[in-house]
């Protein structure tokens, strides 16, 4: 019984696949979604590890981890892992956020045995050698020189700095110059031996596929790595009831020589599985999510103050942000500052219009439809639903209870999200502080 594999069948939906899950003994769970009528396949491995799990010395240490497991195995080099990808013309990457990590491949169905081995591999028997560490240096701290020279994106950094302060959550995902230059081998090194273990990981895979097949190679892969020795339970979900310190009323102005000035206002938000998550999806799309929202319709069509112009939440386990953001002209920030700070306390305050809030619910059926048209997204819907989430909705489901979102519950939202203490993150060529008193 020790060795057994407990397999289950999820769903079989209308609009998808049937979905199996496999958990094997030493706690490394398997979803797959076969979708015969695809020609293609897309394997995941997804480990619940990312930069909140790491401690401000090792800031920055699972993005740089990410970069060396494809530097090379005790079995392939750096170039046997792209070129090998690449001779059946599939493509493989990875990516880090904050509370976990994806290694993934794409292939055509008949060479998916090969992604299972070549992603497998790099996630469980990489070398991490101390040139390869010396070399993936250089090019994090180029990438992260990169962000720099993008105001757009970096303000969104600073923003929830500014929210979440010394907090994990508030760290870059990629860490910063100063802990990047002094992270050593045997730091990076201790983190995946700790960190990466069969139960913390997730394997996902979606398109024509045999699901038992997928789970002998998998479970081939990792005992070839000596993974599959040790009896184990799938590592418990992140805690949803535990409380993220945040600060509201910041006012955080980078001083930086750019033709455009770059802000986010915004304040704390609702965590990933917060009962009302559909309906605060439905919010932000009225608020700032197409080019029919307020925020865009007030501030780029009707007064031209900016081209980009949008509203974001951002969902974590047990927190959450929302935010507006806005490029334009460093003299016009007052203005564009004062048109959001006002729409926002109109919607706070007298919510919206039923109409808009089904066209809000129309634009998020939309893009959950839309979004599962290929297998990678359908191989990160299970990914993430495992690792994620208490439960694997089916596309009918959450198109339900999207459907179930009312007028009455949009503005009940609104009024506790929208009242809320905001804060305010400016990048641009503005004397240190500019903008104080913005927020009273």
């Amino acid at each position: 019984m020790a060795n057994r594999a407990l397999t289950q069948t999820l769903s079989d939906d209308p609009m998808g696949g049937t979905v199996r899950r496999t958990v094997l003994p030493n706690g490394l769970r398997i979803l797959t979604e076969s979708i015969p009528s695809m020609r293609s396949v897309s394997f995941g491995v997804w480990v619940g590890i990312g930069s909140r799990d790491e401690t401000p010395a090792l800031s920055g240490v699972s993005h740089f981890l990410e970069h060396l497991l494809f530097k090379g195995t005790k079995r392939r080099s750096a170039l046997d892992i792209s070129a090998e990808i690449e001779a059946v013309g599939g493509e493989t990457n990875a990516f880090t956020a904050k509370e976990y990590t994806c290694y993934y491949a794409r292939v055509l169905d008949a060479d998916l045995p090969l992604a299972i081995d070549i992603v497998c591999d790099l996630v469980t028997d990489s070398v991490l050698t101390e040139a390869d560490v010396e070399t993936e240096r250089g090019v994090i701290l180029e990438e992260i020189a990169m962000h720099d020279d993008e105001p757009g994106d970096e303000v969104h950094d600073v923003f929830t700095e500014a929210i979440y302060g010394n907090h994990p959550l508030g760290r870059q995902i990629s860490g910063t110059v100063a802990t990047i230059s002094a992270l050593t081998r045997k730091q990076i090194d201790g983190f995946y031996r700790r960190r990466y273990r069969p139960e913390t990981m997730v394997v996902a895979v979606a398109g024509n596929l045999d699901h038992a097949k997928v789970v002998k190679a998998v479970r081939a892969a990792f005992d070839r790595a000596g993974w599959g020795d040790s009896p184990a339970v799938p590592a418990p979900r992140r805690s949803r009831t535990s409380r993220v310190p945040a600060r509201s009323g910041q006012i955080v102005v980078h001083n930086k020589d750019t033709e455009q000035a770059h802000l986010v206002l915004g304040c704390t938000g609702f965590p990933r599985q917060h009962d009302d998550r559909f309906a605060v999806g439905a919010l932000n799309n009225v608020l700032g999510g197409g080019m029919s929202s307020r925020l865009f319709q007030q501030i780029r069509e009707q007064r031209g103050l900016a081209y980009s112009v949008y509203s974001f939440t951002s969902q974590y386990s047990d927190a959450g942000l929302f935010g507006v953001y806005a490029g334009c002209a460093p003299g016009k920030v007052e203005e564009v500052l004062a048109i959001t700070r006002d729409e926002l306390a109109r919607v706070a305050s007298e919510g919206v219009t039923d109409a808009e809030v089904e066209r809000g619910k129309g634009m998020l059926k939309g893009a959950v439809v839309l979004g599962l048209e290929d297998t990678g997204s359908r191989m990160s819907r299970l990914g993430k639903g495992e690792l994620l989430y208490d439960e694997l909705l089916s596309v009918d489901e959450i198109l339900r209870r999207v459907d179930e979102v009312t007028p009455d519950q949009v503005q009940r939202v609104a009024k506790e999200l929208l009242s809320r203490p905001m804060s305010l993150a400016v990048i641009g060529d503005f004397e240190d502080g500019a903008f104080t008193g913005a927020l009273d």
